[in-house]
């Protein structure tokens, strides 16, 4: 599928599918060589993924509404998380980036607008969400500039950076209230990567920190930041939520293609998987655990595209429920494989391992106890507290 066909969203999910097996061999690749994973990027450009990515104003197929395209987003999340987890999170950082500048509120010129439109469809541009300043001294800030602004300092989390595409870097600006972001190529001389991601899981996100070294970035690649409604909060947890279903389908694809060449079942007198009927148990009780966060996740996506002012508090709150019933199932999943598929199964030649270790790195995030606590809250008052103050994107 090329870029110059006439598709639907349908379409380049279905297609992203039957690339599966592609994805699920470039993700072995990164993971085994912790490593950006380049390879399944290629697969995603031929497919013309990137089109979800980018409003219909600039040749995507994402309607350019706030609320809008997430029925689709998400389901092709799913599908590129069970190729590969962290070809999933890379994708979905750039869907979220793009939301914000593609954002009219944002107030990038057009023609900056339309080159990176261009750009992401085209030359397969990555974005950055560079926000995170953990474990740094001060805060990123830029200073106005003759024709720009400069911008210096550290950024601690920088997951997609591997792809060197361009970060959208949130920072203050002297003299200006609030918070602001400017767009910085990470090619720039002035930008130090410090390749120190070397983590147990979702390796290929390549999330090292990243310092800027009084960085020139001219007017028209910076803007004012404005707080997202609270829809745009339980959107990012429905990224969140399908990244971790997306690995716990992997993880349940892979244990079943791995059981189905075993010679021998759980229980001794059963000759094979399909013999025994605690591994079939085992096997259905997944699938079913799956199913039912899969089809959550999905009717919570849905509502959020109709969801009103009136509910949105609702609509958050089965994001919610969403996100933590994904954990919950892919967890599970990924921690079944090595129960089911035995001592064997541990070899690095399959490297199954990787599905635990992406789903324990990724829900570490943040903690899913504060989900059900808000979720309980909610239940019980009808309210919520501000949702900028408890979500964390």
């Amino acid at each position: 599928m090329t870029l110059t066909e006439t598709i639907t969203s349908a379409a380049v999910i279905a297609e992203i599918r039957s690339r599966r097996a592609d994805l699920v061999a470039g993700g072995f690749r990164s993971d085994r060589d912790n490593a950006d994973p380049a390879d399944n990027f290629a697969v995603l450009a031929e497919i013309g993924a990137a089109r979800l990515l980018v409003p219909a104003e600039y040749g995507g197929l994402w309607d350019g509404e706030a609320t809008g395209g997430w029925r689709d987003l998400i389901r092709a999340m799913v599908e590129i998380g069970a190729g590969d987890g962290p070809t999933c999170q890379n994708w979905g950082t750039t869907a979220l980036v793009a939301r914000e500048v593609f954002d009219a509120h944002a107030g990038l010129p057009e023609e900056t607008r339309r080159e990176l439109a261009r750009r992401i469809l085209h030359e397969g541009l990555r974005l950055v969400a560079s926000n995170a300043e953990t474990g740094v001294s001060g805060k990123v800030t830029a200073w106005p500039a003759e024709g720009g602004v400069i911008l210096s300092g550290t950024k601690s989390f920088n997951t997609n950076s591997g792809g060197l595409g361009i970060a959208n870097v949130g920072c203050l600006l002297e003299g200006a209230p609030g918070r602001h972001h400017v767009l910085v190529e990470l090619t720039h001389p002035g930008v130090e990567l410090h390749d120190d991601w070397d983590n147990m899981g979702q390796r290929g996100t390549r999330s090292q920190t990243v310092t800027y070294h009084d960085v020139f970035v001219p007017d028209g690649w910076h803007y004012a930041a404005t707080r997202p409604s609270p829809a745009f909060f339980g959107a990012a947890l429905l990224l969140h939520a399908s990244l971790m279903q997306g690995i716990g389908d992997g993880a349940l694809d892979a244990m079943i293609q791995y059981v189905r060449t075993m010679k021998r079942g759980m229980l001794p007198q059963f000759a094979t998987p399909a013999e025994d009927p605690l591994m079939l148990r085992r096997v259905g009780a997944q699938s079913s655990r799956l199913a039912a966060s899969r089809a959550l996740l999905f009717a919570a996506a849905d509502r959020l595209e109709t969801a009103s002012e009136t509910d949105v508090a609702d609509t958050v709150v089965e994001c919610f429920r969403a996100k933590v019933a994904c954990i919950d199932a892919s967890l599970e999943a990924a921690n079944e494989i090595h129960e089911l598929a035995g001592a064997r199964s541990t070899s690095n030649q399959y490297r199954l391992d990787r599905y635990w270790r992406n789903t324990r790195t990724f829900a570490s995030h943040d903690p899913t106890d504060t989900k059900n606590v808000y979720i309980g809250m909610y239940e019980i008052t009808g309210e919520l507290p501000s949702i900028a103050s408890i979500v964390r994107i």
